[in-house]
């Protein structure tokens, strides 16, 4: 069994740490909303000896989500992205448990758009 482990076909390819350049490249693919299987695709098809688990890859993406949220909940996050990036926000929390109840995220060309035509709405809840 341990002769098995050490011949030439077993010892290329084995499941290796992403080196730094590779994380780089799995930071960059993220932010241009590159799904994980074709990350996962181009490591491959980059690297041929070393197999690059798909678990290693969703790992991987989890760690840059919590060291983009710096320690914030998903709610805060979201709250924290809109404001960041323009969209009006409001919400309410629950006068008793001060827990949030409802909250309407609209994007500045909807609020322009509702301006204009202000009989005219359509709503997303989803």
């Amino acid at each position: 069994m341990g002769e098995q482990l050490a011949t030439s076909e077993n010892w290329q390819l084995f499941v290796a740490r992403l080196t730094e350049e590779q994380l780089q490249h799995t930071n960059q693919f993220r932010k241009s909303h590159v799904s994980p299987r074709n990350i996962l695709r181009f490591f491959r098809e980059q690297n041929t000896g070393f197999a690059v688990s798909a678990q290693k890859i969703y790992n991987v993406i989890v760690k840059i989500k919590k060291n983009r949220m710096k320690g914030r909940n998903t709610v805060e996050e979201v709250l924290s992205l809109s404001a960041e990036r323009g969209y009006t926000v409001f919400y309410r929390n629950c006068e008793e448990s001060n827990i949030l109840s409802d909250i309407v995220i609209a994007h500045p060309t909807s609020i322009a758009m509702i301006r204009m035509w202000p009989y005219v709405l359509i709503m997303d809840t989803t």
